[in-house]
């Protein structure tokens, strides 16, 4: 399935390993655009259509709260399926992030098959995803 991935972390090595594990998860089509926090992140958003995006939380400038609440303001792009992939899995972060509008939460490190049952469950429940 071809499809559009942003992925929005201030890490240039953990975003090349993301886009590595989706690879490796057996997304090999999907395209990838990146952003170095969610200003970068909102700005990518206005001139190219996303299908999906994944986000760090601690982030300069803006950071991933920030971002998904920024994402949801805006109803060009508040049906965009999130999901967060941070170290900083406390309950209250994840609680946070989900109320945010998040569909997922990932802790760092994680396994590819992790990132790959997450994104089938996200993708599955978006019709229109990848055509």
């Amino acid at each position: 399935m071809a499809f559009t991935v942003l992925i929005v972390d201030d890490s240039p090595v953990m975003r090349a390993f993301i886009r590595r594990v989706m690879r490796l998860a057996g997304f090999e089509e999907a395209w990838y655009l990146e952003a170095g926090n969610g200003e970068e992140g909102l700005a990518s958003l206005a001139v190219q259509h996303v299908d999906v995006i994944l986000t760090d939380i601690n982030m300069p400038r803006m950071n991933g709260e920030d971002f998904l609440r920024e994402l949801r303001k805006n109803p060009a792009y508040e049906r965009i399926p999130a999901l967060v992939i941070s170290t900083d899995a406390t309950h209250e972060r994840v609680d946070r992030m989900l109320e945010l509008g998040a569909q997922g939460y990932i802790s760092k490190p994680f396994p590819p098959e992790a990132l790959r049952e997450e994104l089938d469950r996200i993708l599955g429940a978006y019709d229109g995803i990848g055509d």
